[in-house]
């Protein structure tokens, strides 16, 4: 980027921002599902709801942090890039940003979807266990093809894309570029069905990626166009 205005620089700061804020979520959702609730160990529908009945206060909150809020801070940071990368490939940014408010839009609604599901199941609970879980399969089926269960193909087709279009146009470091090509290859194997634990893989390097990106936006500074700056140079010449 060769310029860039006070607005700009603020809505850099604003994508590191939203990027560190994935990267704390990534890092409170991953213990809290794995080992907190342990919900991978859940293997039938009556398992599933009686975890959700005792712990529906911190899986609704813990929901909303990591889907609905986590799509919300996706899309300030595809917007952000947006601005870093249209100097150099318009079009190829717009196709990023397309992409990227795509996974955003699909994990904020998957969020409320499984937000919505906590107090439906736990009201059902109440009068007809067996109607609980059953909604909760079907309320879970959708949230989690949303939230990509099935594999990370937005994500990892978001992440790839950015950071190929960053190292052609150097607006990232090459470094970062490269982490991120490998992120998002990796997210994009994790579709395969028998690769589907490479989501695990991808979320832990994305981690790694989304603190330096986060780094790199917030320190990012306002500069002058170069015409200015010679204008400037001159006049201290000269006085």
């Amino acid at each position: 980027m060769d310029t860039l205005t006070r607005d700009g620089a603020r809505r850099q700061k604003a994508g590191g921002l939203a990027a560190l804020y994935l990267a704390l979520a990534y890092l409170a959702a991953m213990p809290y599902f794995l080992l907190v609730v342990d919900y991978p160990s859940a293997t039938t529908a009556a398992d599933k709801v009686a975890l959700i009945l005792g712990n529906s206060t911190s899986m609704f909150a813990m929901y909303l942090v990591t889907y609905v809020l986590f799509g919300i801070a996706l899309g300030v940071r595809a917007l952000a890039l947006y601005d870093r990368l249209k100097a150099s490939a318009v079009f190829g940014a717009r196709v990023v940003t397309l992409v990227g408010l795509l996974w955003s839009f699909a994990l904020v609604a998957s969020g409320m979807v499984f937000t919505y599901g906590i107090t439906t199941v736990a009201d059902l609970a109440a009068t007809d266990r067996g109607q609980a879980e059953l909604a909760w399969q079907a309320l879970e089926a959708v949230a989690q093809g949303l939230g990509g269960a099935g594999g990370e193909l937005l994500g990892g087709l978001w992440v790839l894309l950015v950071s190929w279009l960053a190292l052609r146009s150097a607006s990232l470091p090459k470094t970062l570029g490269l982490l991120g090509i490998a992120v998002g290859a990796i997210g994009l194997v994790s579709t395969v069905p028998s690769l589907h634990d490479a989501a695990y893989a991808f979320g832990l390097l994305q981690i790694v990626w989304l603190v330096w990106l986060g780094v790199k936006l917030t320190t990012t500074e306002a500069t002058a166009p170069k015409a200015v700056k010679h204008v400037a140079t001159r006049a201290c010449t000269t006085s």
